[in-house]
């Protein structure tokens, strides 16, 4: 091994080591800079992801139609008990489970008896009466008081009642079928209905608005999604006493919406 000093001498060397020291510093600090801004990367990468996950809470595809499945942004809850005007360009709120808003006036028990009480003076639902309705398993034009999961209520209509019974109603989807034909109807009972508001029912009436409790601001609710017939869970922004007329409620966390 040749231990012999090159031509320039110590100094040489000591000017050599200050450069190389100084370049891999420099390569260091350049490393650690791309790490941080790897990691940056990947941090705005998990939001977006975070916030497309929640934006497609409802799928874009089920928002122009009524989804025939659930969203996965409800959770099991409770019968509803509907607190705003029916209409399909309109919002209807529902009480949803652990909701802090007011408990309804009308306590809509899953008995048929308690049931059938607590709407006595609405019965029987006149042929056009929009409701809430909570579909069957497997939906068919058998009769089935109920089925599906708790969480699963969507618009319908009482077409009729059937043999003149309080308790029983063929209500009808009002949206077509996918053929075309017009929206399937179902025999049900109470156990699966809930009445709407009727904006034709007078003042004083137990079918009009008044009868009904009103939610307010940071309640939670089940609520018809805009341009659809299908309802979702949601959150009270403000109240149709704060905003009049109409009110706000926010679908999963996404922007409020008008609701009257």
């Amino acid at each position: 091994m040749d231990d012999a000093l090159p031509s320039e001498g110590i100094d040489g060397v000591k000017s050599l080591y200050k450069k190389l020291h100084s370049g891999l510093n420099d390569i260091k600090t350049t490393a650690e800079k791309d790490a941080e801004a790897i990691d940056d990367v990947l941090e705005r990468l998990s939001v977006l992801i975070a916030l497309r996950k929640a934006s497609e809470a409802i799928p874009h595809e089920k928002r122009n139609k009524r989804p025939r499945g659930l969203s996965p942004s409800i959770t099991a809850g409770p019968t509803p008990a509907v607190t705003a005007p029916p209409s399909r360009s309109m919002s209807i709120t529902v009480p949803a489970r652990g909701s802090v808003g007011p408990q309804p006036s009308i306590p809509f028990s899953r008995e048929p008896k308690a049931r059938r009480e607590a709407l006595a003076k609405q019965l029987p639902l006149q042929e056009g009466r929009k409701v809430a309705f909570h579909p069957p398993t497997n939906a068919s034009k058998a009769d089935s008081a109920a089925g599906g999961k708790d969480e699963e209520w969507i618009l319908a209509v009482v077409t009729k009642c059937i043999n003149q019974d309080k308790n029983r109603y063929e209500v009808q989807d009002p949206e077509p079928q996918e053929d075309g034909q017009p929206g399937q109807r179902y025999n049900t009972t109470l156990r699966a209905i809930i009445p709407l508001p009727d904006p034709n029912a007078p003042p004083d009436s137990a079918a009009h608005l008044n009868a009904y409790p009103e939610f307010v601001a940071g309640s939670t609710v089940m609520a018809l999604y805009p341009d659809t017939s299908c309802f979702y869970r949601a959150e009270v922004i403000a109240s149709p006493r704060d905003l009049n007329p109409g009110g706000r409620v926010s679908f999963g966390g996404q922007p409020s919406v008008l609701v009257k």
